[in-house]
């Protein structure tokens, strides 16, 4: 989950482009433009004012009466106080105050102010609502306070001109900050999509991990719990036979720690994920030494290697072929201790390889079964899978348990 954008100066913009909620806070900038607005409009009503008092008024015909300008001025001062709330209620002070424009001099730049509000805050349909009432009661406004200086028509075309100069740069502002949240949202939902991107890549580098690890410590324990059920069964073995038993569970205890430790360092290390590994990937090269291994264990294995141009391999394909004898052979130990495995590969660039591990289908249980998490042959399944090949696995019809993959090898 990502957090809002937060502007380097926020109270230099607009409070509605940095809201998070349904009622933005005024900024400062707010602060300042309603302050202006407000001196804005107080000026006008006492300059309206003091103009109606005189014998020969300029903005529009004297009014008959002296209540008559006490109470246009006491209007004008009611909607410039109401410019404090024009952001939270635009629409509700522009249709209260809409019948003022017919009569109210006072008013004006209080009533323009409320509009260019409607016309930045609201839909475009409900600012051409507003606008086509407040043409209307234009229309009155000439007839009821008539410009001494002017007659009815030209007075009502400025109006009309005035209030869509009005219109105009209300919806530009509005354009602007709606181009403005566009961009914030969508460079929001960059960053989130990102992060999301950044996040499954973790995840699947963790998954690979964990699946090279269940590999390799599959194999490394399986060693050891061999030559240390070796270790229970023939306390009177050779010296050298126990002296070269226990180097091999020291060696190995060893490997799985150095593992060990190497993926919980990468997993602690989140900047460290997508890198590769320091320990180069075993690739068909090292199956000699995988198969030494085993037989060094007393795990009698025939390797039956009919690869073609075995340089041509790809490292990728490799790594896989020993990863899925590694997991032969430890679910040869697990499951069927003392059974000989045979180990076959064959195949060439353009038909592919094939990988074959059989051995014979134990009879009753071991004495000392090696727990497993049952988890290994789905990960050679994925890993197959994502290559592109087959995977077949189970007993077959001679009694033996075979784990067959073909692999893709192109041609080039």
């Amino acid at each position: 989950m990502t957090s809002p954008v937060v502007p380097e100066h926020p109270w230099l913009l607009p409070g509605a482009l940095g809201a998070t909620d349904r009622r933005p806070r005024r900024t400062m900038r707010d602060w300042l433009i309603d302050s202006t607005c407000f001196l804005v409009s107080l000026g006008w009503v006492v300059l309206a004012t003091f103009d109606a008092l005189t014998p020969a008024p300029i903005l529009a015909e004297r009014l008959p009466y002296g209540w008559m300008i006490v109470a246009d001025a006491v209007l004008g001062l009611a909607c410039t106080a109401a410019l404090w709330w024009r952001r939270r209620w635009p629409l509700g002070l522009a249709l209260v105050t809409l019948p003022l424009t017919m009569f109210s001099v006072t008013s004006i730049a209080a009533l323009l102010i409320i509009y260019f509000t409607v016309v930045v805050h609201r839909r475009t349909a409900v600012a051409l609502a507003v606008t086509a009432g407040g043409l209307v009661t234009n229309m009155f406004f000439a007839l009821f306070r008539p410009d001494p200086n002017s007659s009815y028509w030209p007075a009502t075309i400025w109006g009309v001109v005035i209030t869509l100069l009005v219109m105009a740069w209300a919806m530009f502002v509005r354009a602007r900050r709606q181009l403005v949240l566009s961009l914030r949202e969508r460079a929001e939902r960059a960053e989130a999509e990102q992060q999301l991107r950044v996040a499954q890549a973790r995840q699947l580098e963790r998954t690979r991990i964990a699946r090279e690890m269940h590999d390799v410590l599959a194999h490394r324990i399986s060693l050891l719990s061999l030559h240390a059920g070796a270790l229970e069964f023939r306390p009177d073995a050779a010296p050298e036979e126990v002296s070269r038993a226990a180097g091999v569970i020291r060696g190995s205890a060893h490997a799985a720690l150095q593992d060990l430790r190497e993926v919980i360092g990468v997993l602690r290390a989140d900047a460290s994920l997508t890198a590769e590994p320091e320990r180069p990937q075993p690739t068909l090269d090292d199956l000699p030494a995988l198969v030494a291994e085993s037989r060094a264990a007393g795990t009698r294995v025939d390797l039956r290697d009919r690869v073609s141009a075995p340089e041509r391999l790809p490292a990728g394909l490799g790594r896989s072929v020993y990863r899925i004898v590694q997991e032969g052979l430890t679910n040869a130990r697990k499951h069927a201790g003392g059974a000989a495995v045979t180990v076959g590969l064959s195949g060439g660039p353009g038909d592919g390889l094939a990988v074959e591990i059989r051995n014979r289908w134990p009879v009753g249980e071991a004495e000392a079964p090696i727990p497993g998490t049952g988890t290994g042959l789905v990960g050679v399944a994925e890993r197959v899978t994502l290559a592109g090949g087959r995977l077949e696995h189970g007993r077959d019809s001679s009694g033996d348990f075979r784990l067959a993959a073909w692999l893709p090898w192109p041609a080039s």
